[in-house]
């Protein structure tokens, strides 16, 4: 039989850290999960250099867990989630300083479809109409994500209605220090960047199509991403001119679409599957959203916007259907006040987290 959680935990109790106490009292265990036989978790250190510092106790940890009855398999996997990889060297600057930054032009020509500089894998998360919480999906699967050990970056290209720095908590505005790289921020694991951290939050962006074009061809190839295991691109609704940028300039692994299961949304949703399919862009999956309602006072579960239809849609699509999820207040909150419900613990965070696990399970993250 299998241990529990518990058990696993009381045995990491006993693994003594370089600086002084244990590994499961130190609140680096992240993503623990007993399945069947197999044992995994993440041991999330504060910085890279602690990170190489802890090698033996995560070899130790895997060892003692691969020793305990019940378990066929054990994997531990250390991860850094501290500040953000150094800057690039700044070019040299003209006397007074550089030049400001500005974002918002035409794009500049390019042969073909381009790799962002040190990013392995570009997914997109779409849907074919507003308001069905796809930027929502964006800023937890991020999080979840990180929370995986894996080195996420979530770029908003909604530039008309950016979100992102709400949801995620951010406010400051990044620095560029020559006039030419944008340095990006980073929160909650995440490294991101958004328009609506470049302009006036309480002014309309009043672009026509080049303009934004240009924009995201900026906040693709001006950012000084890092070294990413994945970056995520919050989309606009519909299928425009950002779309077809991205699209068209930019080497995508693939686009995840969200929608929610009523016939109105899914009309939309099947016109955002025909376009990624069009300019040749994998579909890796779907994603039902406001799936289902529990009332919290007497658990009753309605299905207030229909159910199960995206995930009839993946099948009759070919599709894989990545998950369900509810409708849940702690995840409006979460994204009002900035700290994504999949950044703390409970049983929204786990199912984000199911949904991050199974996307690196399958390859895609």
């Amino acid at each position: 039989m299998p241990p529990t959680k518990d058990e696993v935990l009381a045995m990491l109790a006993t693994v003594r850290l370089p600086g002084g106490g244990d590994l499961a009292g130190s609140g680096m265990i992240r993503a623990l999960a007993v399945a069947g036989g197999s044992v995994r978790f993440v041991i999330e250190a504060p910085s890279t250099e602690a990170a190489r510092a802890l090698e033996p106790v995560r070899a130790q940890a895997e060892e003692l867990v691969r020793a305990m009855p019940g378990v066929a398999s054990a994997t531990v996997v250390l991860a850094a989630h501290g500040p953000a990889p150094a800057p690039r060297a700044p070019r040299p600057q003209p006397p007074g300083g550089p030049p400001p930054l500005t974002i918002g032009r035409h794009p500049t020509p390019q042969a073909g479809p381009q790799r962002v500089a040190g990013v392995d894998r570009i997914v997109a998360i779409g849907s074919g109409k507003g308001g069905v919480g796809k930027s929502t999906v964006s800023a937890n699967l991020a999080v979840a994500l990180a929370r995986e050990g894996r080195r996420v970056g979530l770029l908003d290209a909604d530039i008309h209605g950016p979100s992102q720095p709400r949801m995620m908590g951010v406010t400051q505005r990044p620095s560029s220090p020559d006039g030419q790289t944008i340095e990006p921020l980073r929160a909650h694991g995440v490294t991101m960047m958004s328009i609506g951290l470049m302009v006036d939050p309480g002014k309309a962006v009043v672009w026509r199509g080049p303009m934004l074009m240009g924009a995201l061809q900026q906040l693709l190839t001006q950012v000084n991403w890092g070294g990413l295991d994945i970056l995520l691109v919050d989309l606009p609704p519909g299928t425009g001119d950002v779309q077809l940028t991205l699209c068209q300039r930019t080497h995508l692994t693939g686009a995840i679409v969200v929608s929610t299961p009523q016939d109105v949304a899914l009309i939309d949703a099947r016109k955002a599957i025909d376009m990624f399919r069009t300019l040749r862009t994998p579909v890796l999956g779907l994603i039902e959203n406001m799936s289902t309602f529990v009332c919290p006072h007497c658990g009753t579960e309605s299905h207030l916007f229909g159910h199960g239809g995206v995930e009839a849609e993946a099948r009759r699509e070919g599709i894989p259907f990545l998950g369900a999820l509810p409708i849940d207040l702690a995840t409006r909150i979460g994204g009002d006040e900035g700290v994504p419900v999949a950044a703390g613990e409970g049983p929204m965070a786990e199912i984000w987290r199911s949904l991050a696990r199974r996307l690196v399970e399958g390859g895609m993250a």
